[in-house]
């Protein structure tokens, strides 16, 4: 074991942060471009791209739930979460380089459909995301102890991830989508791989710190508070999913100008988004280790998350009513990045204090169903009604409306110990 992970110092946290940080940057990478090549390249209409969208949520629901309850039981090449990574890292590399190649990979095949092996693109890369996300967040409460501790290790995890989540979006911006797509492969095969054979694991899940063993089995499963968590969250990502998937066709609706060229809704909509997520991760990546965490200190972890998705709520309305050019566009995400920088931390440090520490990969993919399952709503209900809606504006009515509800529902979620 590396000095640096006995101490636990920041150069461990940032190590540490580096598997999660890669998985995130392909999620990064899929909301920037996805929507964005399947309407551009592809003239998929946005109906279309939510059911292709919906791809992600099913692997989630498998992915997540079966690879958390195997990596709590197995142990090979070294490791419980390890064997995960190192499967699911280069996975997703590969499917983020076939994205802008699918119409190439369906003449291959001589698959008539574009729209078929868009979808089966989807979702072989979010099953790798899926099989990775889990072990790498997980192995995050395996070597560190529960408390101020492990929320330093998701709060740095959400900062790492986020920095490079603001640069994935900033090189699509300036570069293009392609550029984005192809570099950030490598960067995605790098920090899935390099970390793991730094990170030492304890296959009897207990947590070494120098001369102290601490036991983490004797937690039980506090099952109330987990399904009032998993409500609330899934509130955010109902909200959070919807602006995702479908804000291009509000920008397109709302702030480009009328008359343009296909060509320059194409390229306009497409850096608009690209600094819109910019901003809002870079917001998401400066708060959580700098403000979020010592506020949480003070206020509590949940009072803390409350306040932020409440900030959130507010941002998404401004958006809905002020949002009539690209620059207010990005101030209002930047309020909405608060929010954000909180739904990406906060709720893993509050969950993982929940459950049986000992099965944390399996309450790790249960806990990915509040995630998962909001995004298949928004794939495949409420996509629906935004394609019927006459104005994009429904978009963020449903998410505004929805940050609100999560707001209200984090209200009656206990702090632990109390």
């Amino acid at each position: 074991m590396l000095d640096i992970q006995k101490k636990l110092t920041n150069p461990f946290y940032a190590l540490l942060s580096l598997p999660a940080t890669a998985m995130g940057f392909a999620l990064s990478i899929q909301i920037a471009a996805l929507s964005w090549i399947l309407n551009t390249k592809y003239n998929l209409d946005i109906h279309e791209i939510g059911i292709v969208w919906a791809a992600g949520p099913l692997a989630g629901i498998f992915g997540q739930v079966i690879v958390g309850m195997i990596s709590d039981k197995v142990w090979f090449w070294g490791g419980r979460r390890r064997p995960f990574i190192l499967i699911g890292g280069p996975l997703a590399a590969l499917m983020l380089i076939a994205l802008p190649n699918i119409d190439k990979i369906a003449s291959f095949f001589g698959i008539a459909s574009i729209m078929g092996v868009a979808i089966a693109i989807a979702l072989t890369l979010d099953l790798a995301i899926n099989i990775s996300f889990n072990p790498t967040r997980s192995i995050i409460a395996d070597v560190t102890p529960k408390g101020t501790p492990r929320t330093k290790g998701y709060t740095w995890m959400q900062t790492i991830s986020g920095l490079f989540g603001v640069l994935a979006y900033v090189v699509g911006a300036y570069w293009g989508n392609y550029f984005l797509i192809y570099s950030g492969a490598i960067i995605v095969l790098a920090f899935s791989i390099i970390p793991m054979f730094f990170i030492k694991e304890n296959k009897n899940l207990e947590i070494e710190l120098e001369d102290t063993k601490i036991e983490t089995r004797d937690k039980k499963t506090e099952w109330g508070e987990l399904i009032k968590l998993y409500v609330a969250h899934g509130f955010s990502w109902i909200g959070i999913q919807t602006m995702f998937v479908y804000i291009i066709a509000f920008i397109q609706q709302n702030i480009l100008a009328k008359g343009i060229s296909n060509d320059e809704i194409s390229f306009q909509s497409g850096q608009i988004i690209a600094i819109a997520f910019a901003v809002l991760n870079t917001v998401g990546f400066i708060l959580p280790a700098l403000v979020l965490e010592p506020i949480a200190e003070k206020l509590g972890r949940i009072r803390t998350h409350t306040l932020a998705v409440a900030i959130m709520a507010i941002g998404y309305f401004l958006i809905l009513f002020f949002a009539t050019t690209p620059f207010l566009l990005f101030l209002f995400m930047a309020i909405v990045g608060i929010g954000w920088a909180a739904v990406v931390s906060l709720p893993f440090a509050i969950m993982s204090e929940k459950v049986d520490q000992s099965r944390m990969g399996f309450f790790m993919g249960i806990f990915n169903l509040s995630v998962v399952i909001p995004q298949l709503i928004v794939s495949l209900v409420i996509g629906y009604f935004i394609k019927e809606a006459v104005n994009s504006d429904i978009i963020f009515w449903i998410s505004a409306i929805s940050l609100t509800l999560s707001a209200v529902s984090w209200l009656f979620v206990k702090e632990s110990g109390k």
